[in-house]
């Protein structure tokens, strides 16, 4: 484990027991709605920011923990602060499904999501084989979709980023009911 990451029975132990850690979920508002840590705040990825968590946090000296839904994009939250200078941000290894394993409780909403790398998986295999089915029967040219996709895929892969999940969360069914979030 990083030292920027914190397992979920260490979080519990802090959040829980010690009554009052930080908990950030960088999931979409829907996403955040559909199940969540009770305590925890959502602000998602692509809002996060070091003015933000800096709003959150109760004392400078404390940590903020950072979670998503495994892991991922909780471990870009911590690196997106760190590149700012914020030196008190932990992501939380394993997300909210190995918070949900260890069997600590979660709020959930009636709203049920597909998770957003769910999302990008779905509509990445979409894109490629409609791509694809194009380029045979109707141009050759509808060939460079799939391509598209595979060098997309590819650049994700090396740099940790994912443009078609930045594009995905911003779409209305990722935002909350409210178009907010509902913390606590």
């Amino acid at each position: 484990m990083a030292d920027n990451e914190v397992s979920v029975s260490e979080l519990y132990e802090a959040h829980i027991n010690q009554g009052g850690a930080v908990l950030i979920d960088v999931r979409t508002h829907a996403e955040f709605e559909g199940q969540h840590i009770p305590g925890s705040k959502c602000i998602p990825l692509d809002q996060l920011s070091r003015e933000i968590v800096a709003e959150h946090q109760k004392h400078p000296e404390e940590p903020i923990y950072i979670i998503c839904r495994s892991g991922n994009r909780s471990g870009m939250a911590v690196r997106k602060l760190m590149e700012s200078d914020f030196r008190k941000a932990l992501s939380v290894s394993g997300g909210i499904l190995a918070w949900q394993e260890s069997g600590y409780p979660v709020k959930a909403g009636e709203r049920k999501v597909i998770a957003l790398d769910r999302q990008v998986r779905i509509t990445a295999g979409a894109l490629a084989a409609v791509g694809t089915l194009l380029g045979i029967f109707v141009n050759p040219w509808f060939l460079i979709i799939p391509l598209g996709v595979g060098c997309g895929l590819t650049f994700s892969g090396v740099t940790d980023t994912c443009a078609m999940g930045a594009v995905l969360a911003k779409l209305p069914w990722n935002k909350g009911s409210s178009g907010d979030c509902k913390c606590g």
